[in-house]
């Protein structure tokens, strides 16, 4: 009991450690955690799963894989789906047998394999999997449209690649009794439909129970974690594996269907999301048994550049063929597809299987799926980020601010921060509010912000900070408590009274943004500087003119609005962080404009142009 819990304690240092370092040092988590896994597992012997664990080890891995599908499939919005031009369709309808035929090729005549054992492990191979491509996709900066076809496919097909695996099994299996291939495919086309009515049935039973208050709040996201379990557990009594589809359909539409109450759900499940995916990864190639790797052959390396170089993108080429979509973002799609947990879980399944009714072969099939998983998750995982930039299919190269609401001070702000490169958005639901950002050539968004169409029509990830600038201190607050956790809690800020000091605010701080200024100016606050002609002021930080004599060259009760370093990293000065500014970075102030105008030019001071706005109230 003690050293599974010891055990069970390294996993989850083990994978939320490397996601912390891939974090910090921007290389793929994927590969951090394989390497974790591989060190504690074969190299040092600190993680045996299947000593440790015996027979709880598949079933763990199994309603894990399918906690992660449901959670995958919770972020497939059909509007989203639109934006990718068919594309999903075409890869799953057509890509699927494309990559299942020539995988199987691959596997016979390149690996060796005899021809039953080539067409099962060729549709495993059909999946790409949400447990790698997820993590890939949130550490790199790729353009919405092909983020959403991979992270689609990802989703997707890893059912259809784990029934795949099971067409030909029961084929292999049934055909000694007479069994056709026919009444196999009938067969499992009818377990297929009553997994999906079951993952469909318990998604209607959520939306029907959760909004009329048959479930308690503190119990919705328990109970959708069991249903999930229930559903998928039942689906595999119909027919094994199916309760991969059972959930994938639960999830998609559940998150079709607009339940309120999956918004407070969210934060929890991707929380156990991450967790399911550190812990089972470095759980499975922990596993990993390097005498069996002894027996990788020079020929699997070439069955590999064959998959990865041919097989891959001729999958993809060929099922994207006079759609759409760009010529550019087809080739990434082309070369990104990572193979993972639902990989090497099925193999090592269906070898022991076929172990059993006579095919030798199946053993190789847990060498040749860790090869291919090292393989691609190396290639991809290091990879994507250049391949993005050179075929241009990249979102924006720097990340800016997002400003909620359309002000007079808000539109001075923007302006300073144009003049220094900083990307800037304004939101705004009036259309005369925004008119003078369009006439400064701002980007703007006119529309509800808080609105569902707002995250098919406003791409987030162009945006390191939000700020919520709206003569409504509560709307502010609002604003902010909604994209926190999608954007992070220390970069959404608000306008409104957040001192230490204040013992009277309004708004309890947990329910707020962090407070824009040190001394935490409020709207009102504002209002009255600006009738009393205060301006912002940029103070450029060197070597000769430090961050000391920056202050001390303010006017007297001028404040510290936000610190631009020289990579275009914004940081609020706020009553709990005060940045600290280093040669070449730039620092926005609010000062009275008498002082401003009698600030002459040189470094350290604002130019004279810099002390107004050059947008039209």
């Amino acid at each position: 009991m003690e050293q599974q819990a010891l055990v069970i304690a390294l996993i989850g240092v083990l994978g939320i450690g490397a996601q912390w370092v891939a974090w910090r040092t921007g290389w793929p988590a994927i590969a951090l955690m394989l390497a974790a896994g591989v060190i504690a597992g074969p190299v040092t012997g600190l993680i045996q799963p299947e000593r440790t664990f015996g027979e709880m080890l598949e079933p763990m891995v199994s309603i894990a894989v399918a906690l992660i599908l449901f959670e995958g499939g919770l972020s497939l919005n059909f509007r989203e789906l639109r934006k990718t031009e068919g594309a999903v369709t075409r890869l799953v309808l057509i890509g699927v047998p494309i990559g299942w035929i020539l995988g199987a090729v691959a596997c016979y005549y390149v690996a060796g394999l005899v021809w039953p054992v080539a067409i099962l492990f060729a549709g495993i191979l059909v999946v790409t999997g949400p447990t790698v491509v997820l993590p890939l996709l949130r550490q790199s900066n790729v353009a919405p449209r092909p983020r959403a076809i991979l992270k689609w496919e990802a989703i997707v097909n890893d059912p259809f690649g784990a029934l795949c695996a099971v067409l030909t099994y029961e084929y292999l299996r049934r055909s000694e009794d007479g069994g056709t291939l026919l009444a196999v495919v009938l067969s499992l086309i009818g377990a297929a439909v009553v997994a999906g009515l079951i993952g469909y049935g318990m998604a209607r039973a959520i939306a029907w129970a959760f909004p009329r208050g048959h479930v308690p709040e503190y119990l919705k996201a328990p109970v959708l974690l069991v249903s999930v379990i229930g559903a998928f557990v039942l689906s595999n009594l119909v027919q094994q594996e199916t309760g991969l589809l059972a959930v994938t359909i639960m999830g998609i539409a559940i998150a079709n269907m607009r339940l309120d109450s999956m918004r407070d759900i969210h934060p929890f499940k991707e929380n156990i999301t991450v967790l399911l995916i550190s812990g089972v990864f470095v759980l499975l190639s922990a596993s990993l048994n390097l005498e069996v790797l002894r027996q990788f052959e020079w020929r699997f390396l070439a069955f590999l550049l064959a998959l990865l170089f041919l097989v891959r993108p001729a999958t993809v080429l060929l099922s994207l063929a006079f759609s759409r979509v760009p010529w550019n973002e087809r080739l990434l799609v082309a070369w990104i597809a990572p193979r993972g947990i639902v990989a090497v879980a099925v193999s090592g399944l269906f070898a022991l299987r076929l172990d059993r009714i006579g095919y030798s072969d199946g053993s190789i099939l847990v060498t040749l799926s860790f090869s291919v998983v090292v393989a691609t998750i190396l290639a991809h995982g290091f990879s994507i980020g250049r391949v993005a930039r050179w075929l241009k299919v990249t979102g924006a190269d720097e990340k800016g601010l997002l400003i909620v609401g359309a002000t007079p001070w808000s539109l001075e702000l923007a302006g300073q921060l144009k003049q220094v490169g900083v990307p800037v958005t304004i939101s705004d639901t009036s259309w005369n509010r925004l008119a003078p950002a369009r006439q400064a050539g701002l980007d703007t968004y006119h529309g509800e912000i808080l609105s569902e169409s707002t995250e098919e029509r406003l791409d987030f990830n162009r945006f390191q900070v939000l700020a919520a600038t709206s003569d409504n201190e509560a709307y502010n607050a609002l604003v902010c408590s909604e994209f926190a956790p999608d954007i992070g809690r220390d970069a959404v800020y608000q306008l409104g009274d957040a001192s230490e000091q204040d013992d009277h605010r309004s708004l309890p701080e947990a329910l707020r943004g962090r407070a824009m200024f040190t001394s935490g100016l409020g709207v009102e606050e504002i209002l009255a500087r600006e009738k009393a002609g205060w301006v912002f002021r940029k103070t450029k930080i060197s070597e000769q003119f430090d961050f000391e004599a920056a202050q001390q060259a303010l006017p007297e009760g001028s404040d510290m609005l936000l610190l631009i370093r020289r990579d275009g990293k914004l940081l609020f000065f706020t009553h709990a962080t005060r940045p600290t500014p280093q040669p070449g970075d730039t620092i926005l102030s609010y000062v009275p404009f008498r002082h401003a105008e009698q600030a002459g030019e040189g470094q350290g001071k604002p130019d004279e142009d810099d002390s107004r706005s050059r947008i039209p109230a």
